[in-house]
Formats: structure tokens, C-alpha cells, sequence
């Protein structure tokens, strides 16, 4: 492989506004829509991206409401931060928990684990 093995997530919500904004208070940013690929297959589809730069290493990806695809799902996804700590604090204060606290690990930094409003785990990363 030349490259990062992942290329793409999804995060599955059923709660959107309350899983958009838990996502944009934590992370200080803004997701875009995305527009549905297949209105007739998924005719109740909605995506919202995180910030992308796709030209950028680091993968790319949404929050995705549909049919048949529950939350709380087993992907753990970790986001890059500059201190987990404060990105952990923010979830709590916004209507999340945090499952592990900071936690060092070794020389390649630190991770904390939180839980979001809709039941996902997420990991969050950082080097200090």
C-alpha cells in the first residue's frame, strides 16, 4: 500500500440536528451537506461532511443518517486534535461522555475514547 488504508468514514446517526451540532461544537468547525448520490435507492439519505482538503493525507468523511443503518455501530474512528483533553471536555459539555480519559501512548502520543450523542465511540488523537 502507498498509501493511508482509509480512504473514507461514516459516522451513522439517527438524531441529525443533535449529531451535527454535538460534531460542530466539539470539533469548533463546520460539516457541509452533501448532496445524496442515489435519491432513488436511498430516498431518505443525509450526509453532512466534516472540512476536507482532499488533496491532504488523513481521511475524509460525514455523519450519515439512513434506513437500516443504526448508530452506535463498531467503527472506532480516531480524530486528529491538537490536545485530546480539550476536544474530550468539549463532548462532555455538549451531551457526550468520555469512555477513556487521556492516556499516553508511548512516542506516538496521547488518545482519549468518547462517546457521542447518538451512541458512537470515537477516539480522538493528538502528540501533546
Amino acid at each position: 500500500m502507498n498509501s493511508n488504508p482509509v480512504g473514507w468514514f461514516e459516522i451513522y446517526v439517527q438524531d441529525m440536528p443533535r449529531a451535527k451540532a454535538f460534531y460542530e461544537a466539539v470539533f469548533q468547525g463546520t460539516l457541509e451537506e452533501l448532496k445524496n448520490p442515489d435519491p432513488d435507492g436511498f430516498p431518505d439519505m443525509e450526509m453532512w461532511a466534516f472540512p476536507m482538503a482532499m488533496e491532504s493525507s488523513g481521511a475524509a468523511g460525514a455523519l450519515v443518517k439512513m434506513a437500516g443503518c443504526p448508530s452506535g455501530g463498531s467503527t472506532l474512528v480516531y480524530f486528529s486534535c491538537e490536545d485530546c483533553s480539550v476536544e474530550a471536555e468539549r463532548a462532555v459539555a455538549h451531551g457526550g461522555k468520555i469512555l477513556k480519559d487521556k492516556v499516553a501512548i508511548g512516542e506516538h502520543g496521547f488518545i482519549a475514547m468518547i462517546v457521542d450523542t447518538e451512541g458512537n465511540t470515537i477516539g480522538l488523537h493528538s502528540m501533546q
